[in-house]
């Protein structure tokens, strides 16, 4: 299991996921950017937004219902501020302080299946 709580699963892909249900920006490589509700994301960065504003290259800018963007289209994503307090971030502290090492969560006294 990594730190962030899924195997194989980096830290920004969790916290794309984290952003679900927030308002977030993105911005594609080819400038154009998309501001709106993000519905769902995916393990490779795909994303799906509704009541998007979408503005050009140029500063034109019109309403689009729902988009979907490529994950590798993207070239970064704001996220909302409140995120910096997700869970998935205590994890990482916690990681870092025992510097990886094993903690057990239990005290070790359950005992299945005795009688």
């Amino acid at each position: 299991m990594s730190v962030t709580g899924r195997v194989g699963i980096g830290i920004p892909t969790v916290l794309l996921h984290e952003g679900e249900g927030h308002t977030i920006t993105v911005e594609s490589k080819h400038g154009e950017i998309y501001r709106g509700f993000l519905h769902e994301s995916e393990d490779n960065m795909n994303v799906f937004m509704k009541n998007v504003t979408y503005t050009n290259k140029n500063g034109k800018t019109s309403k689009l219902e729902q988009v979907y963007i490529r994950g590798d289209q993207i070239t970064f994503v704001i996220l909302p501020d409140i995120l910096a307090e997700a869970p998935m971030f205590a994890r990482v502290v916690k990681h870092k302080a025992t510097k990886g090492k094993f903690t057990p969560q239990g005290s070790g006294t359950a005992r299945a299946g005795r009688r």
